[in-house]
């Protein structure tokens, strides 16, 4: 009989890619996955540790998971992820019930841990392995593919703010043949639209039977897949952004004309301080290059408020250069010190002003969102179908620009269809089918 897995998943575009791939892994051994830990032989967390306290959320979920446990005595129990990786043994000290502890460079190994586990063996597993965790993992089966799909290309970063070099590792890129052959597999199971993935994805630089692929040669090699439509990529860095990736929006009709590109603070001073080393006039300038690109492009960021040092002079900067670009949506947060890093070592922004300059922030950036999609009402954008929506007869599924539309049609999951926006929501638009059926 199969045995039952519940993977909870926090955080990252990453970390849904790799609860896929550890879900694979597992299924490989036996294991399906099931909707709830109730109904499960083993629960997974996968965790993330970008923001404060994330460590006390996973405690607190493991927590909760005592009285099933207590009732279940061989239910399985483990936490993998980004704060398995900074917590280590320390989270088996704490949490007894806890049965193996995984870090994101080894979860190709989990299906062993749980065999341990199985035999009354407690593991933890946080090394950087020599060997590609991708090169042990089984290939996705089809009935788990969407027509979308997730591509991890690239990990590591090196922000002062950021954890990431102490969870994930440095900047490491994978071979394009590899990633080449993922995603023609993909494809051949149904995969219409593929995001590349890593932490600094326009870093990327792996080997090729020609040398070192960028990530502009890697879109110009994945566009020549046949039945591969679409493809993004996921997060870039400024300093990243080369000629030949600029040049590959304004060429490829698959690339899309959105682009997620952080820039985290408009002052020169804080930029310096996250060590991001570029200027916010030399993003600005970089925007300009992309627009020339492609005129339709789609802009998204990140932004974080309250930096250590950051005064009212560096909050204005910030949001001049939002009102400069003018994003079509953005992420924006408080800081929050991650322990370890070298901005956690600097005296904070008092928790007041840090909030009234994330409102303040956030409103920005909510007028310039609903504007941008008001100005989508009347133009006919391409729908790739995901999934019913919640009215009878709805399918919904993600514009050239990801925004989710909501479609009376008779279209299937993976279709493409020209549609009418007619209506726009707070984060969502309404469309028509344009004459024809979507394929």
């Amino acid at each position: 009989m199969s045995k039952k897995l519940y993977i909870k998943t926090y955080g990252c575009q990453m970390n849904v890619y790799d609860s896929e791939r550890m879900a694979e892994a597992m299924g490989a051994d036996g294991y399906v996955l099931t909707d709830t830990a109730e109904n499960a032989d083993m629960v997974l967390l996968n965790t993330c540790h970008i923001r404060e306290k994330a460590a006390e959320k996973v405690y607190s979920d493991l927590g909760r998971l005592k009285p099933l446990k207590a009732a279940r005595p061989d239910l399985k129990i483990g936490v993998a992820g980004c704060v398995a990786q900074a917590e280590g043994q320390e989270i088996l000290r704490r949490m007894p019930l806890v049965d193996l502890v995984v870090g994101p460079q080894s979860y190709h190994r989990l299906p062993a841990m749980a065999k341990a586990a199985e035999a009354g063996q407690k593991t933890v597993d946080t090394d950087f392995p020599q060997e590609d965790k991708f090169d042990h993992l089984p290939d996705r089966p089809k009935a788990a593919i969407r027509p979308t799909a997730f591509l991890t290309v690239q990990e590591g970063c090196v922000c002062a703010f950021c954890v990431v070099p102490y969870t994930r590792g440095a900047e490491v890129s994978r071979p394009s043949a590899r990633i080449m052959a993922e995603a023609r597999g993909l494809v051949e199971k149904g995969v219409r639209e593929i995001t590349l993935l890593g932490q600094n994805v326009n870093a990327y630089h792996g080997a090729g039977p020609d040398g070192d692929w960028t990530l502009g040669r890697l879109v110009r090699e994945l566009a020549r897949i046949d039945g591969l439509e679409r493809i993004r990529y996921t997060t870039s860095h400024p300093n990243d952004m080369a000629d030949d990736l600029i040049a590959a929006h304004g060429e490829e009709a698959k690339l899309m004309p959105y682009l997620h590109l952080p820039v985290q603070s408009g002052s020169d001073r804080i930029l310096k301080a996250m060590n991001r080393k570029h200027t916010a006039e030399q993003y600005l300038r970089l925007i300009e290059r992309i627009r020339a690109a492609r005129p339709d492009m789609m802009m998204s960021g990140d932004f974080i408020v309250g930096f250590p040092g950051e005064t009212d002079a560096d909050f204005q900067a910030t949001m001049d250069l939002i009102r400069s670009v003018d994003y079509g949506m953005a992420y924006s947060f408080k800081y929050s010190a991650r322990p370890g890093t070298p901005a956690a070592e600097k005296a904070p922004v008092p928790a007041d002003v840090a909030d009234e300059r994330l409102q303040t922030l956030q409103a920005l950036l909510t007028e310039q969102q609903r504007r941008a999609q008001a100005a989508m009402v009347g133009r006919e954008v391409s729908v790739l179908f995901e999934k019913p929506g919640r009215l009878p007869g709805q399918m919904v599924g993600k514009s050239d620009y990801l925004h989710a539309v909501h479609v009376v049609t008779d279209a299937k999951p993976g279709d493409i269809g020209r549609v009418a926006i007619t209506a726009t929501a707070p984060n969502s638009l309404a469309g028509a089918l344009v004459a024809g059926n979507a394929t």
